[in-house]
């Protein structure tokens, strides 16, 4: 099956930035969407990020827009998240989040757990103000 890996999380001060990786093995899956999402201490996770492998387009939640970048590189398999102007808000397990089943998503549920048929362990980052 589908093997998810995040890494690149860790500690930074607000203002700071970083950038996680997903890397995505094997290579024989076709993903039609991929996403990033976090799940702060005492509440619930929230999609952050998403990524259309049709056209690459991407939207992104209202609390990361303008701060943060998904992307991919097709070659090394390997999803990205760059991350700046980081917020103590933004501490959170981050994880990657891929589907491998055909079908269009509507927007409004691009962040529909259920649509995501394999995850990641997560990483964690932590932003000190």
């Amino acid at each position: 099956q589908l093997q998810l890996v995040e890494s690149g999380g860790g500690s930074v001060q607000a203002g700071g930035s970083l950038r996680l990786s997903c890397a995505a093995s094997p290579t024989t899956y076709t993903t039609y969407y991929m996403a990033w999402f976090r799940q702060a201490p005492g509440k619930e996770r929230e999609g952050i990020a998403i990524i259309n492998f049709r056209d690459y387009s991407a939207y992104y939640a209202d609390s990361v827009k303008g701060r943060f970048t998904i992307s991919q590189d097709n070659a090394e398999n390997t999803l990205y998240l760059q991350m700046n102007d980081l917020k103590p808000e933004d501490t959170a397990m981050y994880y990657c989040a891929a589907r491998t089943e055909q079908g269009r998503l509507l927007s409004i549920s691009f962040f529909d757990e259920p649509h995501y048929n394999y995850w990641g362990q997560g990483t964690q980052v932590t932003v000190s103000s």
